[in-house]
């Protein structure tokens, strides 16, 4: 019944879209030209919906398979290497198991191509295809996991890097190597019917392509990629770009009334965006114009903190300033010092504090005054953010092994493990109600514990608030250093915001 209705849904969504206006035919999104692949096909279609950001694709066609192909294709040409992801869904009931809808790459728009691609199978089976020149026979490595919807493309050069999951779950992954397919490429997504008679309809969200930083990311100091402002639906896992830019802008915090969000830029500004008006407008720190990304707001929203690196202090050095903006005042004598937390009470910050060449957890007076030592195990400890109701004090620390998120009381006792897994884990932000936190995952095989850098493959997860179940994966991003560095829930604790990170412009 719920299937029924979540198709009903889709149809009036469809015909609303069609007879809106803003609605065209011609409106390929991201893409540049879509068509059926092969010769005499049954015609197929491809529609998108900007008010969802969604790609409804209809293909017939005997296979995607053998020496040849035969499928409906929305494509465009691009050079260099790229991420491309989506969720990919069928509509309707079964017809055929070797129906596909996923990712491809193709070096022509020739039925018997070489390409490559990510596909889920009308009976789950998950894979990576690929035909290595024209008329070859196609290859394939099956994944062990099936019914992935969550489908992830890499390219790296000649090598292509699948990755896969059922919504929520972390990603298997898949490689192959040695495939030139030339620099230019047709990339795109498909779907086939495996059968030339019938058209079958795949539903994509959350389709985008990214262009990677060039170089190792994790030694990287400047953050040079484009970004984008996105907002999560914590219930739905619906993402959506609200603001993009071709340079670096980073951690948004969400205003308590809703009506912001606040984020800094590389060159160190502070930046009020207007989520009516969807445009940002700069906020008045004085002469305090180098803030990284460790900047909060008060529970109450009318103060906002600081970490402004000042050299002859050491780093990072915190103040505060009204939200609408003013003189700053200096919390901290000396850096580094790096703001994470503001007590539900207004009286505290906390902060991660580099004190005799160890990182450790601090409070402080909101109002300036004696520094009080939280944490004082060997190794990195950071990332600390208050409970709504006062009581804990959660953070993140390497003392395990791997980076984890912990927590304490108030006070700094207590100090328990809340997260136990093979990742790397940073920022936990706790939801307005004090049930839930989110917080951001790296892989381990891609980052050392003890960093965060940006442009990485990382995990946006949500946990209860005492850390027992699985955790759910709420969005597979291209970021780090960066995307959700501050608290970032809406007041209502039904989305998030965070920073994805692409080159802007590449063809």
């Amino acid at each position: 019944m719920k299937q029924t209705i979540n198709r009903l849904r889709f149809v009036f969504i469809l015909l609303a879209s069609a007879s809106s206006p803003s609605f065209s035919q011609n409106n390929l999104g991201i893409f540049s030209g879509s068509g059926d692949i092969g010769t005499n096909v049954k015609p197929g279609s491809t529609t998108f919906l900007p008010q969802t950001g969604q790609y409804i694709i209809s293909g017939a066609g005997y296979n995607v398979w053998a020496d040849h192909d035969e499928f409906q294709y929305v494509w465009r040409k691009m050079t260099g290497d790229f991420i491309l992801f989506a969720r990919a869904e069928f509509l309707g009931n079964w017809v055929n198991y070797h129906r596909k809808v996923g990712w491809m790459v193709r070096k022509s728009l020739d039925g018997n191509s070489a390409h490559v691609n990510a596909v889920e199978h009308g009976d789950g089976l998950t894979s990576l295809q690929f035909r290595r020149t024209a008329g070859a026979q196609t290859e394939e490595h099956k994944f062990k996991m099936t019914k992935a919807n969550i489908l992830q493309l890499e390219r790296k050069g000649n090598q292509y890097i699948m990755r896969a999951a059922i919504y929520g779950e972390p990603f298997q992954t898949d490689t192959i190597g040695n495939i030139d397919l030339g620099d230019e490429v047709y990339v795109g997504l498909f779907v086939g019917s495996h059968n030339s008679d019938v058209l079958e309809t795949g539903v994509f969200s959350n389709v985008s392509i990214s262009v990677p930083a060039k170089g190792e990311s994790s030694q990287m100091t400047q953050m040079t990629l484009g970004s984008n402002l996105e907002i999560l639906e914590i219930a739905s896992g619906r993402r959506e770009i609200i603001y993009t830019v071709p340079y670096s802008i980073q951690a948004p915090n969400w205003t308590p009334d809703g009506k912001s969000l606040i984020f800094n830029n590389a060159k160190g500004l502070i930046f009020n965006f207007d989520l009516a008006t969807r445009t940002p407008a700069q906020i008045n720190t004085g002469s305090v114009t180098n803030n990284n990304n460790d900047h909060v707001l008060s529970f109450d929203g009318k103060m906002l903190g600081l970490s402004n690196s000042v050299r002859d202090l050491g780093g990072s050095v915190i103040y505060t300033v009204p939200v609408e903006g003013g003189i700053p005042k200096q919390i901290t004598p000396k850096g580094p010092s790096y703001l994470h937390g503001w007590s539900p009470d207004g009286k505290s910050l906390v902060f991660c504090g580099e004190r005799n060449g160890e990182f450790d957890v601090y409070k402080i007076p909101a109002g300036g005054g004696p520094e009080l030592r939280l944490t004082d195990t060997k190794g990195l400890d950071d990332g600390p953010e208050y409970t709504p109701d006062g009581q804990y004090i959660y953070f993140n620390s390497v003392r395990s092994g791997l980076m984890q998120i912990w927590r304490m009381k108030a006070d700094g006792s207590g100090q328990e493990q809340i997260t136990h897994d093979d990742f790397n884990n940073w920022f936990a932000h706790i939801s307005p109600d004090g049930k839930w936190f989110v917080y951001l995952t790296f892989l381990k095989e891609e980052t050392p514990a003890g960093i965060h850098p940006p442009y990485k493959h990382v995990y946006i997860r949500l946990l209860p608030l005492d850390g027992k179940g699985t955790p759910k994966v709420l969005s597979y991003v291209y970021g780090g250093q960066g995307s959700i560095n501050t608290p970032s829930w809406s007041p209502d604790g039904k989305k998030i915001a965070f920073i994805s990170n692409s080159e802007m412009g590449s063809k």
